[in-house]
């Protein structure tokens, strides 16, 4: 079991830079217990009179964890109020406020740390320290996790009555929630097939080869023996792409298989085409962090790790056990 309690479940952003002390732009450390990250915005626009377009976010968290955000508010030479006032016990703590040059966009962090703990084991322990192990070397397929297609898959299936039915109007911040589950959609199905055939983490030639812990890719030809050793390394990952419009960078044998697995999404890839979408490319194997684990007196288990920005703890869990949570708000992502 996860969550039984939200500090079973606590992330904490790792912005990856400095504030630089200066500019327009305040930026906040909170931390939240029992809020999402838009009730947390909700209530730092209340506090600062200032609208949720100018205040700005990495990473969404959620309200089932302790977790620990960097927010940015744009002041422009407004006055600041006391943002300790955003405190309250028990639910929001003001940890550093810095000022900024910039508005803090999506997914700029470095990573997010997890610290998990795992209630009410059961089964084999021996069994469980050997999935430990290899997990920490091997990594896990990097699944678009529940979050992504809301609990159940009611987000998903919301964007298939928008993708179906067409012309109806949303919000920007909607439009964008349900164009991600359907790329989400198609990237988990292309990834499962990658799984099914042993070969998620591991480089086939016509791949496109992505560089851990960066945005750089290739594309790979042919797999010599140096690329194969870079890959087992976790130097370098195949990559699948996230649907949209573009030049693609995979070789004729593997856009062939794709087309293959994709065939019957074939409505939903013009969909996602005509949206305007660029095509990007997302790895398909996850490498924790500095991964750790320990197992308590009481029987539980702690893990330790830290994912980059898009990937999902829920996805490493997954590789380890099956397990439920209490009832709730799914999963948490490092986005």
């Amino acid at each position: 079991m996860i969550r039984s309690v939200p500090e079973d479940f606590v992330v904490r952003e790792q912005l990856g830079f400095e504030p630089d002390g200066s500019g327009e732009h305040v930026f906040l450390h909170l931390q939240k217990r029992g809020l999402n990250t838009q009730d947390l915005l909700q209530r730092v626009s209340a506090l600062s009179g200032i609208h949720l377009r100018d205040i700005g976010y990495s990473g969404l968290k959620d309200r089932r964890a302790v977790t620990s955000q960097w927010v940015s508010v744009r002041m422009a030479g407004k006055p600041e109020p006391d943002w300790q006032q955003l405190a309250v016990a028990g639910e929001v703590e003001l940890l550093d406020c810095r000022r900024h040059s910039r508005k803090l966009k999506r997914g700029v962090h470095r990573s997010n740390r997890f610290e998990l703990r795992l209630r009410e084991l059961e089964g084999d322990s021996d069994a469980l320290q050997v999935r430990l192990q290899l997990l920490s070397h091997q990594g896990v397929p990097n699944y678009f996790g529940e979050q992504r297609f809301g609990r159940g898959g009611a987000t998903l299936a919301q964007a298939r009555l928008w993708q179906q039915r067409g012309a109806r109007k949303l919000s920007h911040s909607k439009r964008g929630l349900l164009l991600s589950a359907l790329r989400g959609h198609l990237f988990n199905l292309l990834l499962a097939q990658r799984v099914a055939a042993g070969s998620w983490n591991r480089l086939l030639p016509g791949d496109v080869c992505m560089l851990q812990g960066s945005r750089s890719l290739f594309p790979c030809t042919t797999v010599d023996a140096e690329l194969a050793a870079r890959a087992a390394a976790g130097d370098v990952h195949p990559g699948l792409p996230l649907w949209g419009r573009g030049e693609t960078l995979q070789g004729a044998g593997q856009l062939s298989e794709q087309a293959a697995i994709l065939a019957p999404e074939a409505a939903l890839c013009r969909f996602l085409e005509d949206a305007g979408l660029s095509l990007t490319y997302r790895p398909a194997r996850l490498l924790p962090d500095d991964f750790s684990w320990r197992f308590c007196d009481d029987g539980a288990l702690l893990l330790g790790f830290s994912l980059p920005p898009g990937s999902y703890a829920t996805a490493v869990l997954a590789e380890l056990a099956d397990y439920r949570e209490e009832q709730g708000e799914s999963g948490n992502s490092s986005e």
